[in-house]
């Protein structure tokens, strides 16, 4: 209830007077101050706070700029702060960066969720090109997944129980896409294409008589919480540190491998007694990365 008050008469009294003062003394408004004193992710973070909680709609609507209208927008800032461009030289630099990252963000999750959307489907083309993609220098009957993670073992049919062998629960791999449609395949075909290697190790730890664990399934289970985190915005100091400017699909891909790779190690050190305590390791594992997401510094990359 305190803090409650406290936010309603921050954001509606104390701010404005704290602001005004502070631009007395110093000459600089809000925005500028924040570029003089911080750097990264926790610059970008508070320049969209100062941005958001802004009565001035031209600040507020900033926040929701397209990319392709981010210089008119800074433009519009300077104006209505009287931001004189030749005594504050990098205001427009910094500004841009900052407004690129944010829109950025936006338009990543906008991306992320429209692949998520697509189920996957057998009579989409380039859905089946994307499982069973052929590479000519091979049997056409392999799939590029397959080639990927057991180049040395043919798959026989479309259809088979051979998939169990990669982690997929039935016959049919597409069964297993349900909850994140194409984005689930796309994830682990980039994968395993980007780091063979380690695709490689990880499936053969999954086939752990003790601690294994279905290689595919979890790694479509990973994909919702990659997912996840960057719904509720839990990525973005990550990716403020990472990106100078926009983010897009590659690094919401790398961030998906970082959980593949981490995970795998996590579960190892926790050594669960069975398969059958999936989801309360799944969740503390979840719960780590959202602790190390709260990191002003943070960049979870992989790093082999």
């Amino acid at each position: 209830m305190f803090i409650s008050l406290w936010d309603f008469f921050y954001g509606h009294f104390f701010r404005f007077w704290m602001k005004w003062l502070l631009r007395q003394m110093t000459g600089k408004c809000e925005l500028q101050r924040i570029f003089d004193t911080y750097v990264g992710a926790q610059r970008t973070h508070r320049i969209e706070n100062s941005l958001m909680y802004s009565k001035n709609k031209v600040l507020q609507k900033a926040t929701l700029v397209v990319q392709s209208e981010v210089d008119k927008c800074i433009e519009d800032i300077m104006r209505e702060k009287n931001i004189n461009p030749e005594k504050d030289v990098s205001f427009k630099i910094c500004m841009k960066a900052c407004l690129l990252q944010i829109s950025g963000y936006r338009q990543l999750y906008l991306d992320v969720e429209s692949v998520r959307k697509k189920p996957y489907d057998s009579d989409n083309l380039q859905h089946e090109k994307l499982l069973l993609k052929q590479n000519t220098l091979m049997d056409t009957d392999n799939s590029m997944l397959w080639n990927l993670l057991m180049p040395t073992k043919k798959l026989k049919a479309r259809i088979s129980k051979q998939w169990a062998d990669i982690g997929f629960q039935g016959d049919d791999p597409k069964t297993d896409f349900r909850g994140m449609g194409i984005l689930g395949l796309i994830n682990l075909v980039y994968f395993s294409e980007n780091y063979t290697r380690e695709a490689h190790q990880i499936l053969s730890r999954s086939n752990h008589p003790k601690l294994g664990y279905s290689y595919a399934i979890v790694g479509i289970n990973l994909t919702e919480m990659a997912y996840s985190l960057l719904k509720s915005e839990a990525l973005k100091f990550h990716l403020y540190n990472l990106v100078p400017g926009v983010p897009t699909m590659e690094h919401f891909h790398q961030f998906y491998c970082y959980l593949v790779y981490e995970f795998d190690k996590f579960w190892f050190e926790e050594k669960p007694e069975s398969i059958m305590y999936f989801n309360i390791y799944r969740e503390k594992f979840h719960e780590k990365i959202k602790g190390l997401l709260l990191d002003y510094n943070v960049s979870l990359t992989l790093k082999i």
